[in-house]
């Protein structure tokens, strides 16, 4: 069974992870896998990515022909674009339903699976050390704070040390991300710097 310190720590990355990730991206991500299962709704879901696509192509088909020279080209494209419009929406209709029904489910699930159990450990554990710190370290009030609500005093309770972890993983989420940050503004500092020599050559070029 592995240590409720470590436990507590990747659920609250979890916690973390899914925060960041938002309810509106993991209920498409998980909406699109569910489809792809032998579903009821994996035949409408599939018919519905397919007219996007279509809808996705007439489009620049579209912006691509002159509706003044090429009009009947145009025009056809247009009666195309209509229809698969309407079967799209029409789709879109029928899974509506289905769909509000799938993330209130995952909503419901989501807290339950990260929420809810959070609660229930520090209940279920809220008399249990996680660990203890040597006598006489610290001061006796200290003690008592980290070892609220009902603690052995002189040890950390989960409450403190699911405080803890989530300081950790806040901390290490804004490292990454400012890594990321960094790493990407120095790919477009170096595209930027690829391609002015290019435009100096050109520019020579035309002079001579």
């Amino acid at each position: 069974m592995p240590s409720l310190l470590i436990v507590v720590f990747a659920l609250q990355l979890i916690i973390h992870v899914v925060s960041k990730l938002g309810a509106t991206t993991l209920n498409n991500t998980l909406w699109d896998f569910y489809n792809r299962l032998p579903t009821s709704t994996a035949k409408g879901a599939q018919e519905q990515r397919r007219l996007r696509r279509e809808l996705v192509r007439i489009r620049q088909e579209m912006n691509n022909t002159s509706s003044q020279d090429e009009f009947a080209k145009w025009a056809k494209l247009r009666r195309q674009h209509d229809k698969f419009q309407a079967e799209l929406e029409k789709t879109s209709e029928s899974l509506k339903s289905t769909r509000s029904m799938f993330d209130s489910s995952v909503m419901v699930l989501r807290l339950l699976s990260t929420t809810g159990l959070r609660f229930l450990l520090q209940f279920w554990f809220a008399k249990q050390p996680m660990f203890w710190l040597p006598r006489g370290w610290l001061p006796w009030y200290i003690e008592y704070i980290l070892a609220f609500p009902k603690a052995p005093r002189g040890s950390i309770s989960v409450q403190v040390w699911w405080l803890a972890c989530a300081a950790v993983v806040q901390l290490l989420g804004e490292l990454v991300m400012a890594v990321w940050s960094l790493q990407s503004e120095e790919g477009q500092v170096s595209e930027k710097k690829k391609q002015q020599p290019m435009k100096v050559g050109q520019g020579a070029k035309k002079e001579l």
